[in-house]
């Protein structure tokens, strides 16, 4: 009795295990999709935004965004974000800093809110990351850098510049990224080009 009782509770404890291996191994997967999604929705803006235009435009709230053929870093981001995750940054930023404006840079003197270029700034989008808790370390080795990943860099002098991390490589094996830094959204080798500022990876995608 006492080893029927025994084998009855190791399969028990078998089947839990195994369903929380098969849970973790779900989320693991819909994690790479997701990223695998937004490395795509990135991608898909290559030969449409074919200018870089950092022009202020007021916009429309919430899902307000520039003419497709044109745009900052930035939008990029957004965009992709929009298509791959049904996420509005636009709508998340003003939210969060309406709700926590003092936790946000005052690069800008803004005094207020404002909705049209807030998320459009890559010192707000690297805060509202942070805040989410999505900072990953910064390093120099190209295998810490997973597609779907954003970082932040500086183009000197003083730039903010953010990219998407592709599931494209280079012959070496350091990652392409997805930008605009001045001639459209490409897709390129420019992963290490300049110094990096911030690494982050969205939990839970």
């Amino acid at each position: 009795m006492k080893t029927k009782t025994l084998l009855t509770l190791a399969g028990v404890l078998w089947v839990f295990g195994m369903g929380a291996w098969a849970q973790e191994a779900a989320e693991k997967g819909a994690e790479e999709k997701g990223a695998v999604g937004l490395v795509e929705a990135a991608r898909g803006q290559v030969g449409k935004t074919v200018r870089y235009d950092p022009a202020y435009v007021a916009l429309k709230y919430p899902g307000g965004d520039v003419p497709e053929d044109r745009g900052v870093c930035t939008d990029v981001v957004v965009r992709a974000f929009r298509v791959a995750w049904k996420v509005d940054l636009q709508k998340a930023v003003h939210e969060d800093m309406a709700a926590h404006f003092s936790a946000y840079p005052k690069l800008w003197g803004a005094k207020r809110t404002d909705r049209s270029i807030d998320h459009r700034r890559v010192p707000n989008l690297r805060r509202f990351f942070e805040r989410r808790g999505w900072e990953v370390k910064v390093t120099a080795e190209p295998g810490d850098y997973l597609p779907g990943d954003v970082v932040t860099c500086t183009v000197p002098p003083s730039l903010p510049h953010i990219m998407v991390v592709s599931d494209r490589k280079t012959a070496e094996g350091r990652p392409l990224v997805i930008h605009n830094i001045g001639r459209g959204t490409q897709e390129e080798d420019c992963l290490f080009r300049y110094p990096l500022t911030g690494h982050y990876r969205r939990v839970g995608r």
